[in-house]
Order: C-alpha cells, then sequence, then structure tokens
C-alpha cells in the first residue's frame, strides 16, 4: 500500500526486488501490482530473473514466471502444514506451550503457573460455578480494579467465556482448532471437523481442577 501510494505520487520510478517470487503473495496480486506501476510509469527490475517489468516482450515469460512463483509458495505451504501436522500427532509441538492469561514461559521455554494471574483465574471459574453470569464476573472484576489480559480497564463478556472454555486451565492442550483454509488468504478459520484435532493431557500444570472445568462446560 506505502508503495504504491508513493508511486502514484511520482515519488519513485524505480523498485528494484530479489526475484518474482518477493513481489506478492499469489499471481492475481502481483498482475494486479504489476499493472499498477506501469499505469504510475514506475518500472521494476527481478534482479534473479533479470527481467524488466516495462520490456513488453517479456510479459507473457514475466506471467510465466509469477504462476511458478505461486506454485512454488503453495507447495512449499503444503510442506509446513505437513511438519506442524506431525508435530501435533507426535505431542512435541511448540503450539502447546503457547502462553495464556494465568501462564508464563519457564527457563526451559515450558508453561508454569503465574501465581497472581492464576489466582483470577481460580476465582473467575468459582463465581460461574456459583451461578455468577459473565456480566456479574466482569463487573466483579471491573470492581476489584482488575485489567483485562489486553491490560483494559473492563473485561469483555468473550474474554471472560473464553478463559472459562479453555482447556488449557486443566493441564491439557487441545492442538489444531484453528487452521489456514487457503495460502493465497492466509486466513485462520475455526477448525470444527474439517481436520483432526490432537489432545495432550496433562502437559502442563493445571490451575483448575477437570472436574471444576467439565461441570461447568457440560452446563453451558
Amino acid at each position: 500500500m506505502r508503495m504504491m501510494e508513493l508511486a502514484r505520487n511520482g515519488e519513485i520510478d524505480l523498485i528494484l526486488t530479489k526475484s518474482i517470487s518477493r513481489f506478492g503473495r499469489n499471481t492475481v496480486d502481483m498482475l494486479q501490482a504489476s499493472l499498477d506501476l506501469c499505469g504510475c510509469g514506475v518500472d521494476v527490475f527481478f534482479e534473479k530473473e533479470n527481467i524488466w517489468l516495462h520490456d513488453r516482450q517479456m510479459q507473457i515469460l514475466l506471467t510465466a514466471y509469477m504462476s511458478y512463483a505461486q506454485a512454488e509458495s503453495e507447495s512449499m505451504s503444503q510442506n509446513i502444514k505437513w511438519g506442524i501436522s506431525k508435530g501435533f500427532q507426535s505431542g512435541k509441538s511448540g503450539y502447546a506451550d503457547f502462553t495464556c492469561f494465568g501462564y508464563r514461559r519457564s527457563n526451559d521455554g515450558h508453561l508454569e503457573i503465574n501465581e497472581p494471574e492464576a489466582d483470577i483465574v481460580r476465582k473467575i471459574f468459582k463465581l460461574r460455578v456459583s451461578g455468577r453470569s459473565l456480566n456479574e464476573i466482569s463487573q466483579w472484576l471491573f470492581d476489584e480494579h482488575i485489567p483485562s489480559p489486553t491490560g483494559k480497564e473492563r473485561w469483555s463478556r468473550e474474554t471472560v467465556s473464553k478463559i472459562l472454555k479453555n482447556e488449557k486451565y486443566t493441564g491439557d492442550v487441545v492442538l489444531q482448532k484453528t487452521f489456514v483454509r487457503d495460502v493465497l488468504s492466509g486466513k485462520q478459520s475455526r477448525n470444527v471437523g474439517q481436520m483432526n484435532r490432537y489432545m495432550i493431557h496433562d502437559h502442563h500444570p493445571a490451575i483448575v481442577s477437570k472436574e471444576m472445568f467439565e461441570r461447568l462446560n457440560q452446563k453451558s
């Protein structure tokens, strides 16, 4: 976006790029950017392929290079997905040690309890089990001057709900809750049965009991 803004303002007239694969995420994006830059009178030199954007005799070859670069990117993405999936299956994925409110990384890189935050998590669960609503719990946190995990003054209902539904507080980890639907968009989607999910039991110290967690989530 910034590059196109400078091009339209006439502040640049030449762009040097390492290779076509670095120029955009996919063929459509790269071709659109090429057309926009041509319209602004900006030339691009692709060092690896030794191609100038404004050389019209090279337009067909440039399109072929871009298609190849996209295919190469998709192949690399599939390899990465395969490696991540194998890590999930073996239970050795680094994703299992992602921190959340109530935990921190120990010196050896594993999850350990952050007691001040963990006390708040326990209180949230106890309030919910006793029948308090999400709004009431949010109000209690506000009255106690406890900032949200992102530092906001008031906890949202959604944030409280996510705490209550996160199995990580029982010491377990569910992997592949989300997945990238396609390499072009790169957007994460919720995994609601499209792919396998993997559970690691007793992966780290628990903050609340499994019994309390299951009792609560059976009701919700």
